[in-house]
């Protein structure tokens, strides 16, 4: 070995120097170790930090270095009894059954289109490494952040939520789950009923049970949650909180209708109820108008708005907001700074140069362009790839298509046989609170291209043909 070597080559000698030393043995000293190698000083001790961090070697200022003790491998080591935290847990469960992949992640070559999120040509990927550079070099770019989030950004927030909307109704949070977790452990107690959209979205489902909350489910048509129902579920559950997706609603795409925007809002008012009025897809329409939120026509508190950045534009972008007026939003706050302070830093910064940027209007209306395009090549290829499946309506926003099966054809069943075939999609049974009211999957066109939409549409079809008659009836 010569003064060339790397540190990296003198540690693997010196490794092959312990498997010979018991625990306990002096290393030769620096100075031997030099000249048996034929090393540099700093190359031992380089050597030597590297041996003590990975725990193979103890030095001692003053005395030298040592072999350290060796553990017992694994497979030796007594297995730990955990089985007192049975009874201490008690039963705080957190149900992720219906968010969790049941069948495993998918094989390779799998086409996706059970995602959530948009495909990565989507993304404005450059952009965000950019702004998330130039804010990492800020001289503030380490400091707290205010609890509410960064009062520019919170700005930005309130203006594209619009009506009378101000940076003072607005607190910025780790992405839209977080906010959905926040506001319904801030809202109601444990216990307590929530109204839900049926079908709705399974992880508010699960963020509602692990807040202790019971939902209830509302059923949906055409022109989105029924006020008439509505009114009924309030008076018979005593429920103080309805969740709802009026814009693009996930999963069935439906867009609360003009008429009934007013009604759900009298309801919950009558009710003393709050409305958690989940907007993820404020930027996913594709190229229509955007119906405006139910909180920019809300001067009265009744709607807590949930937004998020993650789905136009990236899965780690975790910023999104809540928006709300009154007692609440202090309660809110209050269990934010409890739960994390506040959202990092430079995250926020990137957020905001993003969101100020002329290139952000040019991103939304460009992804409008691609998914309402995706969102065609996948409807017309079930048409032709898939006998039965129906289509009720072709969504004017949003990520999914939510279509319903043939008779007697179970979801479940249908959507493992499709995995075997090379295509993932969504048993549409975990978007519901109850019992499903007929056979849906959940299918989506945003992370994938025109040809992997086509070709999985084709596999489904195999897939369906493959269960024959009677096979995949439900039991």
């Amino acid at each position: 070995m010569n003064d060339g070597s790397t540190s990296g080559e003198l540690a693997d000698s010196i490794r092959t120097l312990l498997s010979r030393l018991s625990p306990g043995d002096r290393l030769p000293s620096s100075r031997e170790l030099i000249k048996e190698y034929r090393v540099g000083p700093a190359t031992v001790a380089r050597a030597i930090a590297a041996l003590a961090a990975e725990g193979a070697v103890v030095t001692r200022p003053g005395s030298g270095t040592y072999v350290a003790q060796r553990t017992r491998p694994r497979d030796e080591v007594t297995a730990a009894d955990t089985a007192w935290q049975t009874v201490a847990l008690t039963d705080r469960a957190v149900d992720t059954r219906l968010i969790a992949e049941p069948l495993g992640p998918p094989p390779a070559g799998t086409i996706a289109l059970d995602g959530g999120y948009v495909h990565r040509s989507l993304q404005p990927t450059r952009a965000l490494s950019a702004a998330l550079a130039r804010a990492a070099r800020r001289p503030d770019a380490w400091d707290r952040a205010p609890v509410g989030g960064l009062t520019a950004l919170r700005t930005v927030f309130a203006r594209i939520v619009g009506g009378s909307v101000t940076a003072e109704d607005v607190l910025v949070t780790a992405g839209g789950q977080s906010a959905l977790s926040i506001a319904f452990r801030a809202v109601a107690g444990p216990g307590s009923p929530v109204l839900v959209e049926s079908p709705t979205y399974p992880r508010a489902l699960a963020a509602a049970r692990a807040a202790g909350l019971r939902p209830v489910p509302v059923p949906l048509d055409a022109d989105g949650v029924r006020p008439d129902l509505l009114a009924d579920a309030f008076a018979m559950t005593g429920a103080r909180l309805l969740y709802c997706q009026p814009t693009y609603q996930n999963p069935t795409g439906t867009v609360l209708a003009p008429e009934r925007r007013s009604q759900i809002l009298d309801v919950a008012r009558a009710s003393g109820a709050f409305v958690i009025e989940d907007d993820f897809a404020r930027h996913l329409g594709h190229g229509g108008p955007v119906p405006t939120p139910l909180v920019a026509d809300d001067p009265d508190g009744t709607v807590v708005h949930v937004t998020s950045l993650t789905k136009p534009a990236a899965p780690s972008l975790r910023i999104g907001a809540l928006v709300a007026r009154g007692p609440v939003m202090e309660r809110m706050r209050a269990v934010r700074m409890v739960d994390d302070f506040f959202v990092t830093r430079p995250l926020q910064e990137a957020a905001l140069e993003v969101l100020s940027s002329p290139s952000w209007d040019r991103h939304v209306r460009s992804l409008g362009v691609a998914l309402r395009e995706r969102c065609a090549t996948l409807a017309a290829a079930l048409a032709r790839e898939v006998p039965g499946m129906a289509l009720n309506a072709v969504p004017a926003g949003g990520l999914h298509l939510w279509v319903r099966l043939p008779g007697g054809v179970d979801d479940t069943v249908l959507t493992s046989a499709a995995r075997q075939r090379g295509v993932a999609v969504s048993a549409g049974s975990r978007y519901f609170a109850t019992e499903p009211t007929a056979a849906h999957l959940r299918i989506g066109f945003a992370a994938a291209d025109h040809t992997e939409l086509t070709e999985g549409a084709r596999r489904l079809g195999a897939a369906l043909a493959d269960l024959g008659p009677g096979q995949g009836e439900t039991r």
